[in-house]
């Protein structure tokens, strides 16, 4: 089935289509999800209500672009939405003190994707976010500025620092590996 019979289905409310939109997007959208979650439980959640929030909105996606991409920006905004608080309580305006780390191919090519994953979620809330819209979904500091209603200087700092934090977790497990 395509998704355009898919999205018709869903758009007139059959239980089969929505089952089966459910079927085919949610293992790729928990993912996402979790990169924005401190745990699966919240990952969840949101995964739940950003599919709720595609079921309601179902009837404004135009067939322009991709439906998958379409998907995971309400994914993406459900996670926002969720982490909002803990985000304003952790808001930075200045890139003062903050080096700027250059990441060393060598490094993250040893690791697998779940370490890297496993480092990424270790991440403060704040900087998490900030990294996965920048890093992972392409967002600008300026579009991260809008949708999470900060300033575009804090979303720089809370890139920063977390390639900062990641730098020195890469650094530990770089001495780690050299022992060995």
């Amino acid at each position: 089935m395509s998704d355009e019979e898919l999205i018709k289905g869903c758009i007139k409310g059959k239980d089969a289509f929505q089952y089966e939109l459910y079927r085919r997007y949610s293992p790729k959208m928990f993912g996402v999800c979790l990169r924005y979650c401190a745990s699966r439980e919240e990952a969840e959640d949101v995964l739940q209500d950003g599919f709720v929030k595609v079921f309601k909105k179902m009837d404004t996606f135009k067939f322009q672009g991709s439906f998958e991409g379409w998907i995971r920006r309400i994914m993406v905004h459900s996670a926002i939405r969720n982490k909002y608080i803990t985000l304003r309580a952790h808001e930075v305006n200045t890139l003062e003190g903050i080096d700027h780390p250059a990441m060393d191919e060598k490094i993250t090519s040893k690791l697998m994707m779940m370490d890297l994953m496993k480092l990424i979620n270790e991440l403060p809330q704040g900087y998490k976010m900030v990294f996965n819209l920048y890093a992972v979904e392409g967002y600008s500091h300026k579009e991260i500025a809008e949708l999470l209603e900060i300033q575009e200087a804090t979303s720089r700092t809370q890139y920063l620092r977390a390639r900062q934090f990641l730098r020195e977790k890469l650094d530990k497990i770089q001495k780690n590996e050299s022992r060995i």
